[in-house]
């Protein structure tokens, strides 16, 4: 691993094919024999820290169409949350029910499980049948595993019975020196990033721009209202900026004054700081409190002057999701992603039917939409939403502060890389947007 990364540092990426492959690297993991410590703990006990591992791992095998990558920096996103309080359940019956599937997929299921679903870094060794890429190349991984053999997959791979999230339902994810992606997972390095820039958008923006942007999500048009849950979060932060970029009106939702001042540093007028408004959408665990959706529509009809929203960014669940049902508009959109806040949604169906508003389910994206969605990472459209970087050895700290809400944007985890700060090509690019690059920065 020391001659990769030496490589990689001193920009002599030719010289890396001729580099002998490790036989094992450093990665963070859970393991199956602990996938029952926090049994019977409610949600907010269960502690990352104590479930991720950072531990020393074979390198697996190379298959077809699959490319062995050196991971200079990679990121925490809600699924390894999940994955590290085992919860809506454990990801060993992932790898397990992967590990049937054929020969080359058996490798996945084994007694540790390493996590992670984002990664920029170097191509170290490529697969047969894989031509695009080669070792040496700079790159940025998206987190759609998929087998493709199946009729479903060939309109919108997100339909393909075999699509899994790669790092949550199959192993050797990206918080690892080394990662084993499918070839067709890589996209190039924007070059004006740094490493740990360049790990944080894949996933959360490549989700917005399908739940969004897409023909598959909400088709945002020029003007729509978009009420955006969360909007200085890992996710909303980019939703926030493609509702800008596109000609949209977002409405923010945040939960603190330094929240509402992020989003405004992105552009965004419309804001609303749901702690200081108060908002009590349950008045019990059983009970939601329609008068409270009522003013959280009155509030957004103040703001547009008179609009209520076209589209609902949704992805808190279980807390928020009544109150979006109600205050999109007649025939408006809501489109959701996750569920951070608890899986069973309830909603009173007749602000639903009566006025013909849709409920859209949006997970991750194509390999056409993560493309274009990094597209707009390269072209300095949108930008990394990066607040804070940890070493690996500190990532059960990163997942814990994701856990309880305590980040903003996104948290990166340097692996290869010893600092910040590296990996940058263009540099006159870099400064044209350094600005933009530089706004969560230690928020």
């Amino acid at each position: 691993m020391d001659q990769i990364r030496d490589a990689v540092l001193a920009d002599q990426l030719d010289a890396i094919g001729g580099l002998p492959t490790p036989e094992s690297y450093r990665a963070v993991l859970v393991r199956r024999d602990e996938q029952d410590m926090f049994e019977g703990l409610p949600t907010k006990d269960k502690d990352p820290r104590k479930a991720l591992h950072v531990e020393e791992v074979p390198t697996p095998e190379i298959g077809p169409g699959e490319a062995l990558i050196a991971v200079m920096a990679s990121s925490v996103n809600y699924n390894t949350v999940w994955t590290s309080i085992f919860e809506p359940v454990s990801t060993f019956g992932f790898l397990a029910r992967y590990g049937r599937l054929n020969e080359l997929t058996k490798k996945h299921d084994l007694p540790y499980h390493v996590v992670g679903s984002d990664l920029s870094g170097v191509v170290v060794r490529v697969g047969p049948g894989v031509n695009r890429w080669k070792p040496g190349d700079e790159v940025v991984a998206h987190c759609l595993s998929v087998e493709l053999e199946d009729p479903a997959g060939h309109d919108d791979t997100m339909m393909d019975p075999q699509q899994r999230i790669w790092g949550f339902e199959t192993n050797f994810g990206g918080l690892a020196e080394l990662s084993l992606v499918k070839s067709n997972q890589l996209m190039p390095k924007p070059a004006h990033l740094t490493w740990e820039e360049a790990a944080c958008p894949g996933l959360v923006n490549s989700t917005a721009y399908r739940q969004l942007v897409s023909h598959n999500g909400a088709n945002m048009k020029q003007g729509d209202v978009v009420l955006i849950w969360g909007a200085s979060g890992g996710l909303g932060s980019y939703a926030t900026q493609m509702a800008l970029n596109g000609g949209a009106i977002p409405v923010c939702v945040v939960s603190s004054p330094e929240k509402a001042e992020i989003v405004r540093r992105m552009g965004a007028e419309l804001v609303i700081d749901r702690s200081a408004e108060g908002y009590r959408f349950w008045k019990d665990e059983e009970t939601q409190d329609p008068k409270e959706w009522q003013r959280l529509g009155a509030k957004i009809r103040e703001l547009t002057g008179g609009d209520d929203s076209d589209i609902v960014f949704e992805h808190p669940g279980r807390e928020t999701f009544g109150a979006s049902v109600y205050v999109a508009k007649k025939g408006g959109t809501i489109v959701t992603c996750a569920s951070t806040s608890g899986f069973l949604h309830q909603y009173d169906n007749r602000y639903l039917w009566m006025n013909l508003k849709r409920i859209v389910g949006s997970h991750f994206a194509n390999y056409r939409e993560a493309w274009e969605a990094n597209r707009l990472i390269d072209r300095g459209l949108i930008h990394p939403t990066l607040s804070k970087t940890y070493a690996m050895d500190d990532v059960g700290q990163a997942a814990y502060d994701v856990h309880r809400n305590l980040h903003q944007g996104k948290v990166g985890v340097l692996t290869l890389a010893p600092e910040e700060g590296l990996g940058v090509k263009d540099h006159a690019k870099r400064e044209r947007h350094l600005t933009a690059i530089n706004r969560f920065r230690d928020v």
